[in-house]
């Protein structure tokens, strides 16, 4: 019985050692011409393996959220860094000229309030506020600017949020198949049933990847 084993054991590793080299003198027996050309495509399926980067949106996401623009510039998209910065530039602005204008009017309002009348929207010649800046036009304007203010605030925030999911998305698209081998093409379909011999026309949808 156990001799059979053995027997068997030795016959099964020798057919495999015989089949290797086999396999071996059928590789060594092609041109160097044809070694180099399957050498060559191993090579550029392992380069577009490589290509592929899966951490690559979210690199670009944290450097964007780290500092506006630079993922733009992780993603080689150096004509996006103008447009991020003016936007976020845009918003940012418009919040500071907006609260400096609320804070002059609600200081203003406050000490009218409180009976002072020494205010910059006050004439003290005439003793009289400054046409169209009495007390409730002083209100007014301090809640006009608190609104353009809070507004701008949040512009600012979605242009931000804005810039870092640009960065993510342009990271993902970077690594889209876009290849030469891709291609969606119609063809023209021509069919004769065997049976009735009717010929049969249409679109053949062709995908090829």
């Amino acid at each position: 019985m156990n001799k059979n084993l053995v027997l068997v054991l030795i016959y099964s590793l020798f057919i495999s050692v015989n089949s290797f080299s086999q396999e071996e003198t059928k590789t060594d027996s092609l041109p160097e011409e044809v070694k180099v050309s399957k050498r060559l495509v191993n090579d550029s399926l392992l380069t577009k393996k490589k290509r592929i980067n899966p951490l690559a949106p979210s690199k670009a996401a944290f450097y964007s959220a780290l500092l506006p623009g630079l993922g733009q510039v992780y993603n080689k998209r150096y004509w996006k860094v103008p447009l991020v910065y003016a936007l976020l530039g845009t918003g940012v602005f418009s919040y500071i000229q907006n609260d400096k204008l609320y804070d002059r009017f609600r200081v203003a309002f406050k000490r009218r309030q409180a009976g002072f009348f020494d205010d910059e929207f006050y004439d003290p010649q005439n003793n009289l506020p400054i046409p169209h800046f009495e007390l409730d036009v002083l209100q007014n304007q301090q809640e006009r600017y608190q609104r353009d203010r809070d507004l701008w605030l949040v512009v600012s925030i979605a242009f931000y949020a804005v810039n870092v999911i640009d960065a993510n998305v342009d990271a993902h698209l970077k690594q889209f198949n876009v290849d030469d081998d891709l291609t969606l093409d119609f063809n023209p379909y021509f069919n004769l049933d065997p049976i009735t011999n009717n010929p049969n026309y249409g679109m053949a949808l062709t995908i090829k990847f």
